[in-house]
């Protein structure tokens, strides 16, 4: 494997612990709240409507991250490919 493909695969790596952990914060968050609120909510209709809110936003916001997630790995080579050559471009203007 080539050093330009080692570096590549670090960053997509990165990214993808990255995506891993926002997932999880994500889910931890919105649960947080959820549980913390419902002793609040009186109604069971706005329960049930605060419960549906919060699937929506984790079923979303989850598939979009896992969307992203694929769309990295299917054009690694040109997404980190351009960020490596700008990022060392930089470095050797900078010297």
């Amino acid at each position: 494997m080539s050093d330009m493909q080692q570096r590549i695969e670090a960053l997509y790596r990165s990214d993808l612990r990255g995506c891993l952990l926002l997932i999880v914060c994500l889910w931890a968050t919105i649960l947080f709240v959820l549980v913390m609120t419902w002793p609040y909510i009186p109604n069971m209709g706005i329960r049930a409507v605060v419960a549906a809110a919060a699937t929506a936003v984790l079923v979303f916001n989850t598939a979009a991250i896992l969307a992203m997630v694929k769309h990295y790995k299917e054009d690694k080579d040109f997404i980190y490919g351009l960020d490596i050559k700008n990022a060392d471009a930089f470095r050797n203007r900078k010297s």
